[in-house]
């Protein structure tokens, strides 16, 4: 039963549809990557303070902002969208995708975010590449704490601009991704960097090759993740029941795509 199970599992996994949306999600990754990433890098060369200026932080965050929102919108109809390790565990955790499809993209998203990282490396001729870092007073866990709660406002988002029930929000949607992601940044940029993206933060660490606290990146935005995805389904808007009324059974089924 258990080899029949995954046998099912792996042949939905390498359908035609599947395939498309595993290179929609390392596309998509790769864009954002490239213009988040880039935009630190273009802040620095302008200025040199840039760890400190407030005009760099706002420079970073409106390009995060705008670059996620035009590549959600591009893969949000064959993939859903996700161009994060950490919605992408947030789906898993909550059953709208496989645990095989996750870990699919995961690996699109980890190969694009390599890729966008080492090519602004050459592209640059040989430029330093950004890494997120923590702030000197706070620890592993404070960073940790932060980069849980700013991803929790990410992918309680994307649940939401992917609600059919909340009706037809067309490029809104992924428009409101963009902001909550912006907003977070000018929050957080000081503090953490505001990454709430594993594969933003790993692509660039090992470029750089330096992997200090990479470890906050991963395990606060995939714990933060998994919250929100679980307070909307089960909190927010809980499974429907089967009803014995005249009206009949009704079926609620969410999607992100």
């Amino acid at each position: 039963m258990a080899s029949t199970m995954l046998g099912a599992c792996l042949r939905q996994s390498v359908t035609p549809a599947a395939l498309r949306s595993y290179l929609a999600e390392f596309i998509s990754t790769f864009l954002f990557i490239f213009a988040s990433v880039g935009s630190s890098m273009s802040s620095r060369k302008l200025m040199p303070d840039a760890s400190s200026s407030p005009s760099a932080l706002v420079a970073i965050a409106v390009a995060n902002a705008f670059a996620l929102s035009s590549t959600v919108y591009i893969s949000a109809n064959i993939s859903g969208g996700h161009v994060n390790p950490a919605v992408t565990f947030g789906m898993a955790v909550c059953g709208r995708i496989s645990v095989l499809t996750a870990m699919f993209y995961w690996v699109a998203q980890l190969l694009a975010s390599t890729m966008a990282c080492l090519l602004l490396r050459v592209a640059t001729a040989g430029q330093a590449i950004p890494n997120h870092a923590i702030a000197e007073e706070m620890t592993g866990f404070g960073g940790a704490v932060v980069e849980s709660v700013i991803t929790f406002a990410l992918v309680y988002t994307v649940y939401a601009a992917g609600d059919p029930r909340r009706g037809s929000f067309g490029v809104i949607g992924p428009v409101a991704i963009g902001l909550v992601v912006g907003a977070n940044v000018l929050a957080a940029g000081p503090f953490t960097g505001g990454s709430m993206n594993p594969v933003c933060s790993f692509g660039s660490a090992l470029i750089s090759g330096n992997f200090k606290n990479q470890g906050v990146y991963w395990v606060g935005p995939l714990i933060g993740a998994a919250i929100a995805g679980l307070v909307y389904d089960n909190v927010m808007f809980p499974p429907q029941l089967p009803s014995d009324s005249s009206h009949g059974v009704v079926e609620v089924v969410v999607g992100y795509n």
